[in-house]
């Protein structure tokens, strides 16, 4: 277990250096993880290994990483209260942006890759309810 924790805190780490010394604006642990996948990927590490074991571990336990959150936003409820409107339209915004950018890809993917649609009758159907 503490193998694979220091493995994922170097790659963690590994990321925020290389974001720092490149200055990027992308956040360090995300190209610690996506150094961590390629890593991975090349050695092809399987499931019995001491990263998978120590994520697996840290994953049985996700909901306390929402604590800080949770704590965080009970003690700014007053100022979230001030600013909800813009908060609500923010919130909205970017899910239906989220949404529309998800929709336009799948719509994109199909067309690129003419894989059939789930949507559309296949042959021998009418499409009709009964």
């Amino acid at each position: 277990m503490i193998a694979g924790l220091t493995w994922l805190l170097a790659f963690q780490i590994l990321g925020e250096v290389i974001v720092r010394v490149l200055d990027v604006t992308v956040p360090g642990p995300v190209v610690g993880m996506l150094l961590l996948f390629v890593f991975l990927r090349v050695r092809r590490y399987d499931d019995s290994g001491s990263i998978v074991r120590a994520g697996s571990a840290l994953l049985r336990h996700l909901q306390l990483f929402f604590v800080p959150a949770g704590v965080g936003i009970v003690a700014y409820l007053g100022l979230l209260g001030d600013h909800a409107l813009p908060i609500s339209v923010a919130l909205l915004g970017s899910w239906l942006l989220g949404l529309a950018v998800v929709g336009w890809t799948a719509v994109g993917l199909e067309r690129l890759l003419g894989a059939p649609r789930d949507d559309l009758p296949g042959a021998g159907e009418t499409g009709e309810a009964a």
